[in-house]
Order: C-alpha cells, then structure tokens, then sequence
C-alpha cells in the first residue's frame, strides 16, 4: 500500500485537534490510502483493525521518504496538516526539497493569525476552515467544514438513570463538563453554577472530567476549597484525565453536558455529548451557536456568566423526562447534520480539489 494522505499528529499531548484526527481516521481509511504519522490514537488503532489495506503507520522519516517520489498514478501526495511545526516541515519539503506533495491545512482559530501562522497558511494548497467565522480570517479557504462525531464511538444508553448508577456515585443523575481543567475552558464558571444549584437537587451530581496542567494547580484548588467549604465534595467530583477510551462512557453516564468556556474555536464536546443523548448547555462562543439548537437540544447562555448557567440548567434539572427528550433530539441532529462521515465527505472534497486545481 502506497499511502496517498498523509495525515500529521505530532503533538504528544491529547487535544482538541486529536480528537478530531482521532475520529476522522478510521472514516478516512475507508476512502484513502492513509498514512498516519505521530503520537498514536485509539481512532488509528481502529483504523488499522479495520481497514489494515488502507492504513499504514509511519515515522516522519518513512513518510519524508516515502514523499521523494508521487505516486505510482503520477500524482502527488497530500499531506494534511494541523499544526505550525507540522506546516512548517511540508513547506520545506515541497518547497526546497522539490517534493511531489501537496499540503492541506484545517483552520479553526476565530481570530486574526500573527503574521507567522499567516504566512504559513498562505503557503497551503488548500485550507479547511472549520466554521464561517475562523474561513473569514483566512483569505486562501477552500472550504467550510464543521467537525463531526462518530456515531459509531459515542452512543446513548438505553437509560441515562441506569447509566449513572453504575458510576457508583451519588444521586440518580449526572451533569458534566469535559476538557482541560483551565480558565479559557470555564471550569470555574460550572463550578460555581453547581455550587449555586446542586443545593435545590438532590438527585443530581456533578463531574468534572479532563486534566490540569502544571500551571493551572492554583486555579484547580481555588475550585476545590470553594467546593469544599460549600460543602459539595461528595457532589461536585474531579475525575481527573480519562483515557480516550473511557469518554464514551462518561458521555452515556450523564444526562446533561455543559460547556461554558470563555473562548473556543470550534469545541466539539457538545457533538459527542448530543451524539450520546445528552441535553447541551453551552456558552456563545465556538460553533455553539450552529451545533445548539435552543429549546429542542439544549439552551445557549452568554460567556462568562455562572448565573445565567444556573438558571438554564434549573430546567433541565426539574424535568427529566424533558432533558431525556432533548437528548434524542440531539443524537437526531449529530445525524443529520454533524456526523463524523459528513466532515469527511467535505475533506475529502477538498483533496479532489487541491489535486485538480479546481475551485468548490
């Protein structure tokens, strides 16, 4: 197998963008020949299981090698690219190595690039730009792509009741946020709305899923000592980094899934959360405002506000039968309009057009 895609993930630690290969690869392999190159996924592993004719894994090394000559068809190969370094290496390969690649890049920042990432970006046979939004600051889009989530990964169980009592822990249900514990996530902001509403709803609790890094410990144990001296640490619970593999089930465990943070490119927390039968209460920043659909999935509350959060989740509480059917309704619309097949569809529709120079 001559891998044709080339796609990078060269970041050690797991992230936002991770996530998204992680998803996509298994979906990608059906399609291309892909070679995979970086810190490994359960997504690649899956993809390897699946379609072993189709994938390939590779070190950097392999897939420069690899990248010397096109493809036994004559054309080039692609190279999808997420990241600086990783734009910066295909740059130099193409560039002054003279090699047959195309390079393809998927933006998402919502804001003005420094003139760097800009002039790496301009260099890009094409771009995918994850929302209206993050193509508006990048001249050279090819396409607007909106993430997706695997239906296959991210399921709803056949009772979020019975999911949370095999948690073990209080109360009949559970509400969550996922991610990096930071400020920029809004963690404090659930915190604080918890600590305000928890009181009045006895059968609910709340978790607290991702990891701190070393410079967020602070902010973690303000969080903490608020909780503590609030009296909730039995009901507000830090789960700490859950293995990739352990998301899924935590998505099933509760019912409603908030995600409040300050600023967000894309986030794609609710998409998994919706797909796993969860009622979303988000903040307006990343693609919220198109994934959330108010009233029928979820309710949208301004950035930064922990009150306006309590307040929109007091309904959901009081009403579980209502929250239960908000998240039917959100594994719906992941189906119809975010699945992780539709987000390959379009990327694959932007390697048709960077390798024929045609313009979607």
């Amino acid at each position: 197998m001559s891998a044709e895609i080339i796609i990078t993930n060269m970041k050690k630690r797991y992230t936002g963008v991770s996530g998204t290969i992680n998803a996509l690869l298994p979906v990608q392999a059906r399609h291309f020949n892909i070679g995979f190159v970086g810190e490994d996924l359960p997504g690649a592993q899956l993809a390897k299981q699946h379609s072993p004719q189709h994938f390939v894994y590779l070190t950097v090394w392999q897939a420069i090698q690899l990248s010397r000559s096109p493809l036994p068809d004559t054309r080039p190969r692609i190279w999808h690219v997420r990241r600086d370094p990783e734009m910066m290496l295909a740059i130099f390969l193409r560039d002054v190595m003279r090699f047959p690649i195309k390079i393809v890049f998927t933006s998402a920042a919502k804001h003005r690039h420094s003139w760097f990432p800009r002039w790496l970006i301009s260099k890009m046979d094409g771009v995918v730009a994850t929302t209206p939004e993050a193509a508006s600051f990048v001249p050279n889009t090819t396409r607007v792509v909106f993430h997706g989530a695997s239906l296959e990964r991210f399921t709803p169980p056949v009772s979020k009741a019975a999911a949370w009592q095999r948690t073990g822990l209080p109360g009949k249900y559970g509400i969550g946020i996922f991610g990096r514990i930071r400020p920029t996530k809004g963690t404090d902001i659930f915190v604080d709305a918890m600590i305000d509403v928890l009181p009045h709803f006895p059968d609910f609790t709340a978790i607290i899923t991702g990891q701190a890094l070393a410079e967020h410990q602070d902010y973690l144990r303000a969080m903490e000592d608020k909780i503590r001296a609030a009296g909730l640490s039995d009901r507000i619970i830090f789960l700490g980094n859950l293995a990739a593999d352990e998301i899924p089930r935590w998505y099933q465990n509760v019912a409603i899934m908030v995600a409040c943070p300050r600023y967000e490119p894309f986030g794609i927390t609710p998409l998994e959360a919706m797909a796993s039968g969860c009622a979303v209460v988000a903040s307006r920043t990343g693609a919220f405002d198109y994934i959330v659909k108010p009233g029928e999935t979820g309710t949208l509350v301004p950035t930064g506000d922990a009150q306006a959060l309590a307040e929109a989740v007091r309904p959901l509480m009081q009403d579980p039968r209502k929250t239960e059917l908000m998240g039917q309704a959100g594994r719906d619309r992941v189906t119809e309009e975010f699945s992780i097949e539709k987000e390959a569809d379009g990327i694959a529709r932007v390697y048709h057009a960077v390798l024929n120079d045609v313009k979607i």
